[in-house]
């Protein structure tokens, strides 16, 4: 899947930047999952105009004068996004008029080659001539907007599609992508050197040592791939405020994002921390086929029941997508790295697979006859037919009678009875409803 064009919304701080940054992506910013490791920081989300998808990034305030390091730690991610970005969106506040801080930014964003829209925010009583002074910023026309009062917005996303990269390009044959991703110093660069017989990739002790994404093309079992080497995610206790642990961790979402499998390294020699089930929190959220490498094997005290234990933990810790395919290796020896390969064959086989109809409601009306759902009001939920629409991951349709029947826990109940008859381990799957009168029913 090609990645969403990039648009990064920027300015100084208190200018309205994520009050726009939500007003564009609506409801999707407001998504609660109460699944544990699922991501609920929305610095990122995908927004959809005239039928163009993007993603929008928001950022912190900018000011490039300050000593606090706060600020430039802000700062830092803000060039992230804006050296990741196709589109600048460059807001001002026109309540408060033009500031020095505002040149400042101005005079940056001159100096790259992204294209940059001028927006002048808080004009909730909008008149042409407020925008005059914001001519002298050099980056164009200003285009006057209200973000609270959702005016404008209309003819401000207009000009976002309009200056977007039009996807014409033909696709270039990468393969399978496989993301590695995980914790800094966790064996991820390590991992890839090993599966490429070369140090392509820098390793080192020192924890974040590989800071961008970098695209290996690799070969295996005559199947082309692509591996994405990541930034490493650092803990929340390693970082010097919640902000800057906020952005950091967009380079891994957009590897993520961008792959078809995601492999997550994991340190054996550690216990499974709350950074480690965040980022597999990630990988769920995107439907993403995965696999959890337990590196380090070698440093590992083990016994006949080693294995089991830390299987054990990991479907304790992973329980919200115990689908997960596990292998346990060791980097610096190399024991067990072809494990890996293999399993990451399997788990995209799997996230490809294809059941028929007739196996499919074959499962659907065993699973109903050994335990069919509570009623609710005196209704009952009926399923009157399934189907398989798509894969990658794996969707399936079920026609029902009424969708609001259908309480989470006997959805849950059904994906099971689906992987307990085919095996789609190591990849998500997804249930959807439509409602259909019985009558319709061929």
């Amino acid at each position: 899947m090609a990645r969403l064009p990039l648009v990064a919304v920027v300015g100084r701080p208190n200018v309205g930047k994520s009050t726009l940054f939500n007003r564009i992506v609506g409801k999707r910013i407001s998504i609660v999952n109460d699944e544990p490791g699922v991501t609920r920081d929305r610095i990122y989300a995908d927004g959809e105009w005239c039928g163009r998808n993007f993603t929008l990034i928001d950022t912190g305030g900018i000011e490039l004068k300050s000593d606090d390091k706060f600020s430039k730690h802000i700062l830092a991610q803000a060039d992230i996004a804006i050296n990741m970005a196709d589109l600048i969106v460059f807001i001002v506040d026109g309540k408060e008029g033009l500031t020095s801080s505002d040149l400042d930014v101005a005079a940056r964003l001159r100096k790259t080659s992204k294209p940059v829209l001028l927006v002048v925010n808080k004009l909730d009583n909008y008149r042409e001539e407020d925008l005059y002074e914001f001519y002298s910023l050099g980056l164009g026309d200003p285009i006057g907007i209200s973000a609270e009062q959702a005016t404008g917005l209309g003819d401000l996303l207009d000009k976002i599609v309009e200056a977007l990269p039009e996807n014409s390009k033909e696709p270039t044959d990468e393969g399978i992508k496989v993301a590695i991703v995980g914790k800094p110093n966790a064996g991820k660069s390590s991992i890839i050197n090993r599966l490429l017989g070369e140090n392509r990739v820098i390793v080192s002790d020192v924890a974040g040592t590989t800071r961008d994404a970098v695209d290996i093309p690799f070969n295996y079992n005559k199947q082309k791939y692509t591996l994405i080497d990541t930034a490493g995610l650092r803990r929340k206790s390693k970082i010097e405020d919640e902000t800057t642990e906020r952005y950091s961790v967009f380079r891994t979402i957009d590897s993520i994002r961008r792959a078809d499998v995601v492999v997550l390294v994991i340190d054996a020699n550690e216990p499974i921390s709350e950074q480690d089930v965040r980022i597999a929190g990630l990988i769920h959220e995107e439907l993403k086929p995965s696999v959890v490498v337990m590196n380090k094997w070698d440093l590992i005290d083990k016994d006949t029941t080693t294995i089991n234990k830390f299987e054990k933990q990991l479907a304790t810790d992973l329980a919200y997508m115990d689908y997960f395919k596990s292998v346990y290796l060791s980097a610096l020896t190399g024991k067990r790295i072809e494990k890996l390969m293999q399993t990451v064959e399997e788990v995209w086989k799997n996230a490809n697979k294809k059941i028929t109809a007739g196996t499919l409601n074959d499962i659907l009306q065993n699973a109903y006859a050994i335990s069919s759902p509570s009623g609710k009001g005196g209704k009952k939920l009926k399923i009157f037919y399934a189907t398989q629409t798509g894969t990658t991951p794996p969707t399936f349709v079920l026609f029902v009678n009424d969708t609001t029947l259908m309480a989470d826990n006997y959805k849950r109940y059904l994906e099971n009875s689906i992987r307990e008859a085919v095996d789609f381990s190591g990849t998500p799957i997804r249930i959807t409803l439509k409602a259909k009168d019985e009558r319709d029913i061929f």
